[in-house]
């Protein structure tokens, strides 16, 4: 399936390959983007998600408006002390599955939004 949007900068969610995202010239099983990168990630379970786990997305400055976290192939919601601790550093949490995530990269970059994705591989 290929993902259509109109241009913004930085790294572009162009479809989808097996388990993963197309990504410029990558395909990456597991995805930490930024509006400046994009990066291949191997994230733990969801139930384990930490701050940690998302350290490179946390440290883009200036900080994301929120956080796109596509949980695989269905909507899982994150814990609550995930919510919490992203909320205590004033960034918000949309969780979706794997595949609306990207498509809702590609349409709030298109709008210059500033936000950040970590996206679990499809399943």
């Amino acid at each position: 399936m290929e993902v259509k949007r109109a241009s913004a900068e930085g790294p572009v969610i162009a479809g989808f390959s097996g388990r993963g995202f197309r990504v410029d010239e990558g395909v990456y099983e597991g995805l930490l983007i930024t509006p400046e990168r994009a990066d291949g990630w191997t994230p733990p379970p969801i139930a384990e998600l930490t701050e940690a786990d998302l350290a490179p997305l946390l440290a883009l400055d200036p900080k994301p408006e929120f956080l796109l976290l596509g949980t695989g192939a269905t909507l899982v919601r994150p814990s609550a002390a995930l919510s919490r601790a992203l909320g205590a550093r004033g960034i918000g949490i949309e969780a979706m599955d794997s595949r609306a995530a990207a498509r809702a990269w590609g349409v709030l970059r298109a709008e210059l939004r500033w936000i950040a994705g970590a996206l679990y591989p499809l399943d």
